[in-house]
């Protein structure tokens, strides 16, 4: 989820109706800096780099967070929530609320190292309400800006710097990078035995293996449009040098046809005219004529061949990646099969035991996996005992 962003609440400098003092000594606070003093860190350079240039008063910004405060165009901060289930699977005060509280831990430890351009300020875990949930508040900044500072604030800039470069009005930077973090959110719960069930999409409820089947088709899409597309192109460049091949094998007869034409005849050489004279007023104007069609001829024919070979090149090249994109879609689709009738044995053992039961024997089976192995490292035995 996103949020507006109160730091004063997510440091319980109040309590809201929502919360429970008793429990706020369970809650972590992994920073609360005050964001002045981050907007100093990050662009001063660059507020005096650029000041320092402007030739007129009004254009100087003596303030550079009043400014993005106050202005329409960036927020001085953004907020994330990120929470797993609610209250009546995963709520604060049972047991799975402990196992959301170590997912939601290890999510966040890694979430700067994930995000370079997002500055983290402020980040808070509370246990005090109905479910465990995290609040990360950060202001993002690009760096290298042609345009106003160098270094200024802009979250569509900050994600394309990460590698979220957008597409239509459905897949923004801001979408694809919310997926990004999600995906990578369910990994985590996969390791503690939680499955993610997409509730808060309009489409339909997929797995986690369906949900990635489904984006490698899309890969897939995209790949064949783009593939058709540079097979348009080739078949076009194919056309223009099939054309000046034509061109090349006439050429001989173009030749032939020269021998014919006044333009390109030599006249009989004037009476009393000298050698030297015929040969500099008539010779050589003629074969630089000569010369220069047979350049331009020539110029135009390996223009277009070369043209043709490198669009050859790409096709081959997107016929190479589109061949590794089906691969792999293929693999992950029979993977998703082999898996499918596991996860309705897993779905038939949660509703007859229950979600906690089901998921303490994963983990201990996991467990037990580990420390086998753990076992054969440390003996010095391979694993036939020898």
């Amino acid at each position: 989820m996103v949020g507006k962003g109160s730091t004063r609440h997510n440091s319980r400098k109040f309590h809201a109706k929502n919360t429970d003092p008793e429990r706020s000594h369970l809650n972590v606070e992994y920073c609360n800096e005050n964001i002045k003093d981050v907007y100093h860190e990050l662009f001063d350079d660059a507020l005096k780099n650029y000041n320092e240039k402007q030739t007129r008063s009004d254009r100087i910004i003596p303030d550079y967070y009043e400014k993005i405060r106050s202005g329409k165009q960036e927020k001085p901060f953004h907020e994330i929530i990120v929470q797993i289930g609610n209250r009546d699977d995963m709520g604060a005060v049972n047991w799975e609320g402990e196992v959301a509280k170590k997912i939601l831990d290890e999510y966040y430890r890694s979430f700067r190292q994930r995000n370079p351009n997002l500055r983290v300020f402020s980040a808070h875990l509370h246990m005090d309400e109905a479910t465990p949930h995290l609040h990360i508040d950060f202001v993002p900044f690009t760096t290298g800006s042609k345009r106003g500072l160098e270094t200024r604030v802009s979250l569509k800039q900050a994600l394309a710097a990460q590698g979220f470069l957008g597409g239509s009005k459905r897949d923004t930077e801001w979408n694809q990078w919310v997926r990004s973090e999600k995906e990578f959110l369910s990994d985590i719960m996969q390791d503690h035995g939680i499955f993610w069930n997409q509730k808060s999409t309009q489409e339909k409820h997929l797995s986690v293996e369906d949900y990635k089947l489904q984006e490698r088709q899309r890969d897939i899409q995209k790949a064949e449009a783009k593939l058709e597309e540079v097979q348009a192109d080739l078949r076009s460049a194919k056309k223009r040098v099939e054309v000046y091949e034509d061109w090349e094998k006439e050429l001989g007869s173009v030749t032939r046809d020269l021998a014919d034409e006044p333009e390109y005849q030599l006249p009989e050489p004037p009476a009393m005219m000298s050698a030297k004279k015929y040969k500099t007023t008539f010779v050589e104007p003629l074969i630089s004529k000569l010369k220069e069609l047979i350049r331009k001829l020539l110029s135009r024919i390996f223009e277009q061949r070369s043209y043709y070979e490198s669009r050859l090149a790409q096709a081959e090249s997107y016929q190479k990646r589109y061949r590794q994109m089906e691969q792999n879609y293929n693999a992950v689709k029979d993977e998703v099969e082999r898996l499918k009738p596991y996860a309705q044995e897993d779905r038939f053992l949660r509703r007859v035991y229950g979600d906690v039961k089901i998921t303490q024997m994963v983990n201990q089976k996991l467990q037990q996996k580990k420390d086998h192995a753990r076992l054969y490292r440390n003996s010095g035995y391979d694993r036939d005992g020898r």
